[in-house]
């Protein structure tokens, strides 16, 4: 709508490869990029600059392929790779709206995506183009999740954005215990104190250590990107004492 403002200059959106899935049991369902793409595009519209990390479990996951006999190392690459197959198709769904797009891998493969560098990727933002991270951080035993937390604080984003398949943070498992409470503010500390798995303590450590919060949603819910760029009340905030 006209009038709506953005209150970031730039996020960083952590998109899962299962967001990617739909209703298939692996892979990618186009009409769902699709719409992802839709909602990213959305709020560049706003003036935002956007950067995202895409998982790759809709393909492989290194600990479900270190489970089948793959050696945990191998597996983590496996995964990584992964990441910029998702990468890849979510940039071309973003280039048929019209904003241009960079790949940035931390796994090197010139011929399809550039290498990170960080002073490139937030030019490339500064330029409105959306910039696209793969590859993870590189390196095995650190999840796209950790991946997201590095990257946020490493192009200087307001807000890292979970998109994921559920409402937010609740005080237990929706699923199972219907008593369960939508959190909608908390702080990093009682993440670690309640145990809850918003993100990997990797990734909320090093999000705690810089005040960078983090935002949980479900990415599922039409529109729920831009209404939480605008400002309004979307699944969870994870922040400082002050958010309290």
């Amino acid at each position: 709508m006209s009038g709506e403002r953005s209150c970031y200059r730039r996020i960083l959106v952590k998109l899962s490869g299962e967001a990617l899935m739909g209703s298939q049991p692996f892979g990618i369902e186009p009409a769902v990029v699709g719409t992802i793409a839709e909602e990213l595009v959305s709020v560049h519209k706003l003036g935002v600059q956007v950067a995202v990390v895409v998982g790759g479990g809709n393909i492989i996951r290194g600990v479900s392929a270190h489970e089948q006999g793959i050696d945990r190392i191998t597996g983590d690459a496996m995964g990584m790779l992964a990441t910029v197959i998702n990468g890849l198709a979510l940039s071309s769904a973003v280039e048929r709206h019209g904003v241009p797009t960079r790949v940035q891998t931390a796994v090197e493969m010139h011929q399809v995506a550039e290498p990170f560098i960080r002073r490139r990727a937030i030019r490339h933002l500064e330029k409105g183009r959306m910039v696209v991270f793969a590859g993870g951080t590189g390196s095995p035993f650190f999840t796209t999740d950790s991946a997201a937390a590095l990257r946020a604080n490493e192009i200087g984003a307001d807000i890292l954005m979970k998109a994921t398949k559920v409402d937010g943070v609740y005080t237990a498992d929706p699923v199972t215990d219907p008593s369960a409470v939508l959190m909608t503010r908390l702080t990093y500390r009682e993440v670690f104190r309640r145990g809850l798995r918003v993100m990997d303590a990797a990734a909320i450590s090093l999000c705690m250590e810089t005040g960078t919060p983090v935002q949980i949603f479900n990415i599922q819910t039409p529109g729920v990107l831009r209404r939480a760029v605008i400002g309004e009340a979307v699944g969870s905030l994870v922040g400082p004492e002050e958010v309290k």
